[in-house]
């Protein structure tokens, strides 16, 4: 029976996986390419594309971490300007050549990644959707059937699934989307920590709302580090990730699933090497 350690292992497999669709230059290139102004443009409209043509208001509800009145700059206007459809296809087009490109034709045309994007998409179709709303809206697309297509999808399709259940660890530990930021940041050894690449951009009060918010609850110290109790508000929220992400692991059998990593490491490595360089 898959655990929180076997999801969080095959969370860090498949994550270098993701990465191309927001680190690649080809995601962007396809993007501009549409008339997407701005990279944020084509992220709200691509991300978004599976929820269907919602208000800003339910984007922001399920991205969660974004500030106040950020989705509604790029929602409906992106879609406005190209069909939600059409920039969820450009993202998968620059998520293949991104992967074609750095992992090579021979590995891209191998057994060992077609067996893996076979078993991906199996866990991938294999969870209950309620609770999930970005899970559920890629669960609504059809999977494709070329390997690499097929394994960039399903991947991506399971980063939202462990999403959704990172809200709602969030939620239980009553942390809000800027916060978690912020935590992650701490986290990361960044510091101080809202000069991380994610909250920078906000307007300076705000941010010295958010620390001031951490620091009475005891969360944050004087110096911007976490407390005892910070560390462990961030440990459960991680611990409550991994365990809320363990349901489409369980489609797959115990050698399926060790199968599964042996097919996926030589891959990930790879592409971890690149976003870490």
């Amino acid at each position: 029976m898959p655990t929180a350690h076997t999801a969080r292992r095959l969370h860090e497999l498949l994550e270098p996986i993701c990465l191309v669709t927001y680190l690649a230059d080809e995601t962007n290139e396809e993007m501009a390419a549409l008339g997407h102004r701005t990279y944020w443009d084509g992220y709200f409209a691509a991300r978004a594309a599976p929820l269907g043509r919602v208000p800003a208001e339910v984007v922001h509800a399920a991205f969660y971490s974004f500030a106040e009145g950020e989705a509604a700059r790029h929602i409906p206007g992106a879609w406005d300007t190209v069909a939600p459809e059409a920039s969820l296809a450009a993202w998968q087009r620059g998520g293949v050549r991104s992967l074609r490109r750095i992992l090579g034709d021979t590995a891209c045309d191998s057994a060992g990644l077609a067996r893996a994007a076979e078993l991906v998409a199996t866990a991938a179709a294999g969870a209950p959707v309620n609770g999930r709303p970005m899970y559920a809206g890629m669960r609504t697309l059809p999977v494709p059937t070329e390997p690499v297509a097929r394994l960039w999808h399903c991947a991506t399709t399971l980063r939202e699934h462990r999403g959704d259940g990172h809200v709602a660890a969030l939620l239980v530990e009553g942390v809000g989307g800027t916060e978690a930021h912020i935590l992650s940041a701490i986290d990361m050894g960044i510091h101080p920590p809202e000069t991380f690449g994610r909250v920078h951009h906000l307007p300076p009060a705000r941010l010295t709302e958010v620390m001031a918010g951490l620091r009475g609850r005891g969360l944050v110290d004087a110096d911007g580090r976490f407390t005892a109790a910070g560390r462990a508000v961030k440990d459960r929220v991680e611990a409550h990730t991994d365990a809320l992400a363990v349901p489409p692991w369980t489609a797959l059998t115990e050698a399926q699933l060790a199968e599964l990593v042996r097919e996926l490491q030589p891959l990930s490595s790879v592409l971890a090497a690149v976003w870490s360089g």
